[in-house]
């Protein structure tokens, strides 16, 4: 029994040495056929050193020119590669900050937004920041003594003033700036400056203008209408001549003045409106016989220079309200001493009138193609909004170049919707019939409905 169990462990030794071989055989031909597909595959080429490409050369199994070829053209896309990631990491620094500025301006846009759909943000006081404290009292806003009225919809009120006013602050302040009370400044000429900016109306000021010495009573009606005032009647200060004998002299003079020759009463002023010329000259019988008789009662002259147009109206019993401004010359004054209304304001106001309420307008030579287009068919709208329905608009003299006649304003007045009573052209010829001046005169009737 010894025996076979020493054969039985013999008979295994020997098989576990067997199949240990046989592990030992199978793992060298494995390592063997992973070594030749090492050095002989695809990428072979890797498992040999540099120096040993020159000796293969020739080998079928790969081709060195080729691969450095391919080396070099790999190298050289990505120096393109990386030249464009620069280039787009340009880009994407350029776009942020655009992006940021676009975040900035939404924000900006978002608080005006806000600031619209609640006004409690923003008020007008807010606007008021910059100006003076007298400005601010001046401008309001004042809260009503009463409290909120439905008839305003408000418990404030506020004091006209032309926005333009607080786009000139430094301005305003200097103009704002007196002794409470006291006497104001004399400053015409840099308040009419002002105004001309855009800064109209002007907001009140607490003190008082300069009174002339030695102010006696005016003349009386209706020699007043063409008789010449004292001198004692105004300040001169702001003007260049001291009296009016100067003013009336002044038609003599060299040089260009606003209405040279508007205070010389006795000359052309005398004779305007009287004759008919069947041109561009009217009359102001033959304006008036349009309508029925007394139905031209009250109106307003655009730019009147001294007032004869309104004293000649006032002869036939119709009141005129004269607007005019002050250009080296009293000319609110002197229409005030002929017995007649002055209003201080310019062309580019908005009328003070409701609408529908004035019989006639009249405008010689103020209204012309100095004025923008779209700013003068403004202001034709604005005539048409005051005269009442029947209302005649008496165009005097409007200048123009032959090439605007017919391209520009005939369409505009025919734009308006006036229907024409009268039209009359003539060429301008005292500077030669080259430059093609034209002048226009026109009646113009508010449609009945």
């Amino acid at each position: 029994m010894g025996s076979e169990e020493s054969i039985s462990r013999k008979h295994s030794c020997q098989h576990n040495q067997m199949k240990y071989k046989l592990k030992i055989l199978m793992l060298i031909v494995l390592s063997n056929l992973l070594t030749i597909y090492i050095f002989t595959g695809p990428y072979s080429y890797m498992h040999y050193p540099i120096s040993r490409f020159s000796q293969l050369s020739t080998s079928p199994v790969f081709d060195s020119t080729t691969l450095l070829l391919k080396l070099n053209s790999t190298r050289d896309e990505l120096i393109a590669s990386r030249s464009q990631i620069a280039d787009l990491q340009k880009e994407l620094r350029s776009a942020h900050s655009l992006v940021e500025e676009l975040v900035v301006q939404l924000s900006r846009l978002n608080g005006a937004i806000d600031q619209a759909s609640n006004p409690t943000k923003f008020t007008y006081n807010d606007l008021l920041d910059d100006v003076s404290d007298e400005a601010k009292l001046a401008i309001g806003p004042h809260k009503l003594p009463l409290g909120y009225t439905p008839r305003m919809g408000s418990d404030e009120v506020y004091s006209s003033v032309g926005g333009g006013c607080l786009k000139h602050k430094e301005d305003l302040r200097k103009y704002m700036s007196y002794q409470v009370g006291g006497e104001c400044p004399v400053d015409d000429v840099f308040v009419q400056t002002l105004m001309l900016k855009g800064c109209e109306p002007l907001p009140r000021r607490r003190c008082h203008p300069k009174s002339p010495a030695n102010y006696v009573e005016p003349t009386p009606l209706p020699e007043s209408l063409w008789s010449i005032p004292p001198d004692s009647s105004l300040i001169w200060d702001p003007y260049t001549c001291k009296n009016y004998t100067c003013l009336v002299e002044r038609r003599k003079a060299p040089g260009s003045y606003d209405c040279k020759d508007c205070f010389h009463l006795e000359g052309r002023e005398k004779i305007r409106w009287l004759f008919d010329n069947g041109g561009l000259d009217y009359g102001i019988d033959q304006v008036l016989a349009m309508k029925p008789p007394g139905t031209i009662r009250i109106g307003l002259d655009i730019g009147g220079g001294s007032g004869t147009f309104a004293a000649r109206m006032k002869e036939k019993n119709v009141t005129i309200v004269t607007t005019s401004m002050n250009f080296d010359g009293p000319f609110n004054s002197f229409i005030a001493s002929r017995g007649l209304i002055p209003m201080h304001v310019s062309v580019s106001q908005r009328f003070p009138f409701f609408e529908n309420t004035l019989d006639i307008v009249h405008s010689m030579h103020v209204l012309s193609n100095w004025i923008p287009d779209a700013m003068l068919e403004f202001t034709l709208y604005d005539i048409y909004r005051v005269l009442r329905p029947g209302g005649l608009f008496w165009l005097d003299r409007f200048f123009c170049f032959g090439s605007q006649l017919n391209a520009t304003y005939v369409p505009m007045f025919d734009r308006v919707g006036f229907r024409r009573l009268r039209w009359n052209t003539g060429m301008k010829l005292d500077r030669g019939i080259d430059k093609n001046e034209w002048y226009f005169s026109a009646v113009l009737e508010k449609p009945m409905t």
